[in-house]
């Protein structure tokens, strides 16, 4: 490898008074000279913030990084970029999520970086991470923060997906607030993010599927030494990356997206795994659309009985042979034959990989459920498609006709939900507007809505319900989501009524809204749709340019594009 082709010797190359400036400055933190002289510059992306608690543990995590990288010959420098905690930033961490892909773009193009590790965690640290990346499209390599290890409450094993379950065992009175702040400790014991297959577990799990990192990486607790071990070879195998030129663009290809498809479906991902993998294909160039989430799923069962789908944890998929042994059961529908960031093939990665723990993982011939992954509903209440996760839906609900109970946002939900008059009973469909992109703004997480008090002290469990949002990955319940056209821009969903008959028929794909065009273009006139009015700053420039769910809400202006340049120099 020459000098030459470093893209941080165009800054630590050069002679005279530019090159004296630029290194002398990083001199000021103890660098010797000879790191400045050919060594390949690994940029260290870290999202570590005391905010984001799942990567509060990343200072530390980082330096196993550093220790890779220094071993194989390289000179790792660590930045900080934009950090999304999920469980606090307000209204949602999904409105800053292109933001903070831009922080991350520009932070790797600005600066003297040869290859990037990225390192992610929380929900929306993943996709945003790795869509900045795409962006300018230099050898790239994620390494996860790993799940929390399994909580213990009252002798039984929790995570986050109990969340919803004690709430609702809370507002019946079942479990008292002294009883709920016991569980907060027992449920959030070590550094991580949620133990279960949530957003961000299902984040891990995709970028190991896309070939993004090594192997083991989805599920590795983060309690374990092991991520330790995991984050020095990951720092190791970028400086090789480096000098092969293994750039993002080589290792996601369109195959490595269908691969990831199924896979999300096998373990029984997030729905918000559909919304990020189309910004990332927007971002690196793959044509990818919302029915290809539906025809890759096809086939392929749920193999990994992992909460909510099933009942276990991250670490237990780990323990039982991790992703790799997953995906060797599914073979025949993987495109083995493609290259991943370690330099080998998909199959090569899977090869030899036994299950351990048969309750745990299970094969093609006797899965868990028989219905997994993402299903696309369409119809003239969703024109361009809205998502349902099948395998954490009530079989009895797949096909249901009811009348609609609406609430118009959400604050009007958390108004009347409860109320003792609202008129509901448990073949309704609870379906909440302007939730959206744009409506929200950002699309909160707040699509499975909790069932009404008077209808959960009857014994109801679940109930179809739908909007223009997201729900969280540790959700579950007959949900559909992201709506599109959403209500704020202008969808069918904006008109529907207290009353009208909704047909959902997930067998055959459908959601139907029984509301004539002529009564439609009527209410359209009785009730005019109006434009959001403008907002000054980034909430503005969000509202403005954000695409719709099924385009993945990313920014209309930073699709494509790909590529690394170099600013002129300003001394």
């Amino acid at each position: 490898m020459s000098e030459q082709k470093l893209r941080s010797q165009q800054w630590f190359g050069k002679t005279g008074k530019d090159g004296f400036i630029y290194r002398a400055w990083m001199k000021n933190q103890g660098i010797p000279d000879d790191y400045f002289q050919g060594k390949p510059v690994i940029g260290i992306c870290n999202t570590w913030s005391e905010l984001t608690p799942c990567n509060a543990h990343f200072r530390e995590l980082a330096e196993f990084v550093k220790k890779g990288v220094i071993e194989a010959g390289g000179f790792p420098v660590e930045f900080p970029v934009m950090s999304l905690g999920e469980t606090l930033i307000k209204p949602t961490a999904m409105l800053y999520r292109n933001l903070a892909s831009m922080d991350v773009e520009e932070s790797i193009r600005a600066n003297p970086i040869d290859g990037v590790v990225l390192m992610c965690g929380c929900d929306k640290t993943t996709p945003s991470l790795v869509m900045g990346a795409c962006s300018v499209d230099l050898p790239s390599l994620v390494i996860s923060g790993g799940p929390m290890m399994k909580g213990k409450f009252k002798g039984k094993e929790i995570g986050t997906s109990d969340v919803w379950r004690f709430a609702e065992a809370y507002k019946l009175g079942e479990l008292s607030q002294a009883e709920f702040i016991e569980a907060e400790a027992c449920m959030a014991r070590t550094p991580g993010h949620c133990a279960v297959m949530g957003t961000a577990s299902t984040m891990a799990t995709m970028v190991e599927a896309l070939g993004l990192s090594l192997p083991q990486n989805a599920a590795i607790p983060a309690a374990d030494v092991r991520r330790k071990v995991l984050a020095q070879h990951s720092g190791r195998r970028i400086v090789e990356m480096v000098k092969e030129d293994l750039k993002l663009s080589k290792v996601l290809t369109r195959e490595a997206f269908e691969n990831a498809i199924r896979v999300n479906a096998a373990t029984g991902g997030s729905t918000n795994f559909v919304i990020h993998l189309l910004a990332i294909a927007g971002r690196i160039g793959v044509e990818l659309d919302l029915n290809d989430f539906d025809k890759f799923s096809k086939q392929i069962p749920l193999l990994a009985n992992i909460q909510p789908s099933g009942v276990h944890f991250m670490e237990d998929l780990y323990y039982a042979g991790g992703l790799p042994a997953l995906m060797n059961q599914m073979k025949e529908f993987l495109h083995t034959g493609i290259i991943t960031v370690n330099g080998k093939t998909v199959g090569e990665n899977i090869a030899n990989t036994p299950i351990y723990d048969s309750n745990i993982i299970s094969t093609m011939e006797n899965p868990f459920k028989p219905d997994s992954g993402i299903a696309v509903v369409k119809g003239n209440l969703a024109p361009n498609g809205a998502v349902v996760k099948p395998s954490a839906a009530s079989p009895e609900l797949f096909k249901h006709r009811g009348k609609a109970v609406v609430f118009e946002n959400i604050e009007d939900y958390h108004a009347r939900i409860d109320h003792p008059d609202l008129d509901i009973d448990e073949n309704s469909v609870m379906v909440l507007k302007n939730v959206g992109p744009k409506g929200y703004p950002g699309m909160a997480e707040v699509g499975n809505m909790g069932i009404p008090k008077k209808l959960l002290e009857k014994g109801v469990k679940d109930m179809v319900r739908i909007s223009d949002g997201r729900m969280s990955g540790t959700g579950f319940g007959t949900v559909v989501l992201h709506v599109s056209p959403e209500s704020a821009a202008g969808g069918p969903l904006n008109w529907v009524q207290n009353g009208d008959y909704i047909a959902l028929d997930l067998d055959n794909r459908s959601i139907n809204w029984e509301v004539s065009e002529e009564e439609l273009e009527a209410r359209k006139l009785a009730q005019p749709f109006q434009v959001q009015a403008h907002i000054r700053g980034y909430v503005g420039l969000f509202i403005d340019r954000v695409s719709q769910a099924h385009e993945g809400a990313d920014f209309d202006f930073l699709k494509g594009g790909s590529g690394s340049i170099v600013t002129r120099d300003s001394h």
